[in-house]
């Protein structure tokens, strides 16, 4: 299974004094390409929500390794470092699309949630269809493919 990166264009409303993107729209960012990846999967989130989950955040974190500017465009590609049945953290990190210059490393950390009992839950217990598709993502990064890439 070959996913796509994320693309997104920065926004002047995004920028800070210095003219660059304000730091915390990169924490944004991770969070619209975590979306798009279950969009991708076909689990967009108005599903995962009708199916009475959610995804909490336990942890977020972001290291900046260079600027991004109003009008670049970056990429982000994902990795899943760790899938259990009840959490979840994926990687990211955020290139400038056109020299492949990375600009900043982060991850988030996920539980699985049920809306309906306000409580956390296994997710392979209460949703195996989407368990079973992360589960083949984290699969094939162990055996060192790039399920974003689609490379070996």
């Amino acid at each position: 299974m070959a996913l796509r990166p994320y693309r997104r264009k920065a926004q002047f409303y995004e920028t800070d004094g210095m003219g660059i993107i304000y730091h915390g729209n990169y924490i944004h960012w991770m969070e619209e390409a975590r979306l798009d990846m279950l969009e991708q999967l076909g689990w967009p989130y108005e599903k995962v929500r009708a199916a009475g989950l959610d995804f909490g955040v336990t942890e977020t974190a972001c290291r900046h390794l260079g600027m991004v500017r109003f009008g670049d465009t970056v990429e982000i590609v994902m990795t899943m470092p760790h899938l259990s049945p009840a959490r979840l953290e994926l990687g990211y990190t955020i290139a400038d699309a056109a020299t492949g210059e990375v600009r900043a490393e982060g991850r988030t950390g996920h539980f699985f949630w049920d809306m309906e009992r306000q409580r956390p839950v296994a997710l392979k217990r209460a949703e195996p269809a989407l368990y079973a598709l992360l589960a083949e993502l984290a699969g094939e990064e162990r055996r060192g493919g790039d399920p974003w890439t689609g490379r070996k």
